[in-house]
């Protein structure tokens, strides 16, 4: 886990307004929901799988009920959704969260055991519409931070009628290359075949090149919905990749899958976020069985991205106006710096040192405005207003600097 620090946040702050910005014009609220969670409701949404059993950060409370810090937004956000009768309301119900989650994952550059995300889910509805709807909001977000060279990468995995059949023939096709596989591509071949499509292992990539596709495969109802996503894109100018090898390895899911890259690079580290379909999650946490679509994005990942390609940011000013007294002028700096501040972002540097230094500090700063306060200006209630980057002095009275600073 990290602190994130003031230089930082001005990277999550742009974040987390776009978001906010976008979310709205999508029609989109915001919730809320704990991040502590029955284990229970975490263990039905998850897997299996040793990576997730040692993932969530599990623990018995003083009430002796077993609870899990959230991993991830959606399943909270669905038990809510029928926890508080948001399913009783206009379909489908639109709802964004942002975030901390919690994995006791392994270390590496660019996780934490401690993340923060953009969660955007709309519960409701089973309209491929919506999925697109889903994908340009997240590419909306996107590019409203500056980030507009992505790369969209699309699949689909079809639905409880449809993918029994497909992993039956997945299984059949790796069975007699089993021996050849990665060590976890061998233990999921019988319990979660689908999964060996998304290895990144060295050897399993020359069988999966071969496997099936599950296009070839799919229900006359999946098909008429990923056919209508694909129109539904291209009427909206989004340019997409279709991968046979996104997928998602729980049963819930359904349907249209989708991640977004930064343009130009690969690999499923470099994926700024990523949703889609999951028709059976409702059902699978004890729910009535309700269809659902959403997307989350990891803010570390896309504000290490923004800090390192708008270099501009990090120099934002902490406040646009500095207010320099000349002396023991501390009273009077502190209400010329409430006069500012009806206009302005101010701060005031209360130090001793000498009036040159404060200069030099304030230039450094990055302040628009200078403000210099003398004992004999203080007295008549008049100051120099500094414009920093012509260094032109104006005499101001100290009522009329908001106008000035507007």
């Amino acid at each position: 886990m990290r602190d994130i620090l003031p230089d930082e946040r001005r990277f999550w702050r742009a974040a987390e307004n776009a978001a906010r910005e976008v979310t709205g014009r999508f029609g989109y609220e915001e919730i809320v929901t704990p991040i502590v969670e029955p284990a229970e409701l975490i263990e039905r949404a998850g897997d299996d799988s040793d990576a997730f059993v040692k993932e969530v950060y599990r623990f018995v409370d003083r009430g002796d009920r077993r609870v899990a810090l959230r991993p991830e937004a959606t399943a909270g956000v669905v038990r809510a959704y029928f926890e508080h009768g948001l399913d009783k309301g206009p379909q489908p119900s639109r709802l964004y969260l942002l975030g901390p989650m919690f994995r006791y994952d392994r270390p590496q550059k660019g996780r934490y055991r401690q993340f923060f995300q953009l969660d955007v889910e709309a519960i409701g509805s089973a309209s491929p519409a919506l999925d697109v709807e889903v994908i340009e909001l997240a590419r909306d977000w996107l590019h409203r931070i500056g980030l507009r060279d992505l790369r969209l990468e699309l699949n689909t995995i079809g639905d409880s009628k449809c993918r029994p059949a497909y992993l039956e023939l997945l299984k059949e096709y790796f069975r007699p290359v089993k021996e050849k596989l990665s060590r976890d591509s061998q233990q999921r071949l019988e319990r979660n075949p689908l999964r060996l499509l998304d290895s990144k292992a060295v050897e399993d990539a020359p069988h999966k090149m071969g496997a099936p596709r599950i296009t070839d495969h799919l229900c006359d109802d999946c098909a008429r919905h990923w056919e209508l996503v694909q129109r539904l894109l291209n009427s909206a100018n989004i340019a997409y990749e279709l991968n046979p090898y996104l997928v998602r390895g729980l049963d819930y899911y359904t349907r249209t899958v989708f991640e977004l890259f930064p343009g130009g690079r690969g690999g499923q580290q470099d994926a700024l976020g990523g949703g889609g379909r999951y028709d059976g999650l409702a059902e699978a946490e004890g729910w009535a069985s309700t269809p659902a679509v959403g997307f989350a994005s990891g803010l570390d990942r896309v504000t290490e991205l923004l800090a390192t390609t708008d270099k501009g940011a990090a120099t934002q000013p902490v406040a646009e106006v500095v207010v320099l007294p000349d002396g023991d002028l501390q009273l009077e700096a502190a209400e010329v710096a409430r006069i500012c501040r009806k206009a302005r972002s101010t701060v005031v540097d209360y130090d001793s040192a000498r009036f040159t230094s404060k200069w030099r500090l304030a230039e450094k700063a990055g302040a628009r405005w200078v403000v210099l306060m003398r004992p004999g200006e203080a007295a008549r209630r008049v100051a120099r207003l500094r414009e920093v980057a012509s260094r032109t002095d104006t005499e101001v009275r100290w009522e009329e600097l908001p106008a000035r600073l507007a």
